[in-house]
């Protein structure tokens, strides 16, 4: 697993730094952003050999962490976290979006996540419409337990579903037996969840067919939302080890890019539209509003072990090149907490803020983060965002296919399908 980056302290009683609590009432900073919940549950039955998360398995876990006892210490942070919102002034937006998500959140009873789900209920309210998303492995559910969450307010459920081949699933090490995947989603639908399949493409071994296989199974379920993500091979894991020791060997950016454009060119002859660079639905009513609002910059608490949380200043619309005195102004507050169960318990019992460290981002890398995260979106980012370089770099792109020319001359970038395979160069250039 990654170690924490580092920061500035955190106080011991959580609470924001001034520079970004302005009131939503003051005009020349904008309006508030609307406010999500974000609660990690870090047990896995097994650990992936790919996967960095931040989870734990039994073994893993030692003395002094229980998840018979997590939704009463995740709970413990809910209430430090209305605590801290309500001291900045800013405890009276109701929750739009909460996500469980892991390790394997199902992993705990539904009663308990239930719970936790009613505790930021009695924080902050829930918006009338609030978007409700739980992941879950599809080993980990039952009709009943689907049923039981969707009597407790959950409206989503994200299975990880990865490959339907069995020899991908095996390199994996994912356990799920492939063909349970339209029964737990045909499950979840009975309950009146709305569901969506998380697939991984790129793991060693996989042909294009493999891939082809996969992507026409989850559109066999019949499900309304596909995310479909590259593997990653993060440095620590076990497959990182498997790779340098010549066991298994990675995919080429060419297979990589065949399989997002196979994938592309499957989802949307379905029907399902690209939303973000790697996530289709069918139409806006099911997209994953949770993670929009990260890619929008909007505000969210994060709850558990190793969660993230972020509350920016109001945005008052223009690019801080707009006025050099702003580059350096704090626009946002970023913080994490400790990763071990364990200690992230013991410091919450003991009365005290789980947060490891913290940064404070100025106008400039809030900017970056803006334009990196916007520029993934199929709605695109507004061209006045930019600064004069970003602005003056479009036409560029647009000549090499990479950006959208009528959506430039609207007033957007919007990357092409090629611009989606270069996300991360087209944000180089426009920042």
């Amino acid at each position: 697993m990654p170690a924490l980056p580092d920061g500035a302290p955190v106080p011991a009683d959580g609470a924001l730094p001034p520079d970004v609590v302005r009131e939503p009432s003051d005009a020349a900073h904008g309006a508030r952003s609307p406010f999500g919940v974000y609660v990690h549950v870090p047990f896995c039955t097994v650990r992936c050999g790919y996967c960095d998360f931040n989870t734990y398995t039994a073994s893993e876990l030692g003395g002094g962490a229980s998840q018979a006892a997590y939704a009463t210490t995740a709970l413990r942070e809910v209430d430090l976290a209305a605590r801290v919102l309500a001291d900045a002034g800013l405890g009276a937006r109701p929750v739009s979006t909460v996500f469980f998500g892991g390790g394997t959140p199902t992993m705990l009873p539904a009663a308990d996540l239930a719970r936790i789900l009613d505790g930021v209920r009695d924080a902050w309210g829930l918006a009338p419409d609030a978007e409700v998303t739980t992941e879950a492995n599809p080993d980990s559910v039952t009709p009943e337990s689907l049923g039981v969450l969707a009597d407790a307010g959950f409206t989503r459920v994200s299975f990880g579903m990865q490959s339907a081949v069995p020899h991908v699933l095996a390199t994996l090490e994912r356990t799920h037996d492939p063909a349970r995947v339209p029964d737990v989603v045909r499950w979840a639908r009975d309950a009146g969840l709305d569901v969506s399949l998380d697939l991984i493409y790129g793991t060693p071994g996989e042909s294009l067919e493999d891939w082809r296989t996969t992507v026409t199974s989850a559109l066999d379920t019949g499900v309304d939302h596909v995310s479909a993500y590259a593997l990653v091979v993060e440095q620590g894991t076990k497959m990182a080890a498997q790779v340098r020791r010549g066991e298994v060997t990675l995919p080429d950016e060419d297979d990589q890019a065949a399989k997002y454009e196979l994938a592309d060119d499957l989802l949307t002859a379905a029907g399902l539209g690209w939303y973000e660079v790697s996530n289709w639905a069918r139409g806006t009513e099911h997209a994953c509003r949770h993670n929009l609002a990260y890619w929008r910059g909007h505000d969210w608490w994060g709850v558990g072990p190793g969660a993230h949380s972020y509350v920016g200043a109001p945005w008052d619309g223009t690019s801080p090149s707009d006025d050099d005195g702003a580059q350096a102004r704090v626009a946002g507050v970023r913080w994490w907490n400790v990763k071990h169960p364990r200690r992230y318990a013991a410091m919450l019992e003991a009365g005290t803020s789980p947060g490891a460290g913290r940064e404070l981002l100025t106008a400039a890398e809030a900017h970056l983060e803006r334009v990196m995260l916007g520029v993934r979106l199929a709605e695109g980012l507004d061209l006045a965002v930019l600064d004069a370089p970003g602005r003056r770099a479009v036409a560029g792109l647009v000549a090499r296919e990479l950006l959208d020319g009528v959506a430039a001359v609207r007033g957007r970038a919007v990357l092409t399908r090629r611009g989606r395979l270069l996300a991360d160069a087209v944000v180089r250039e426009l920042t």
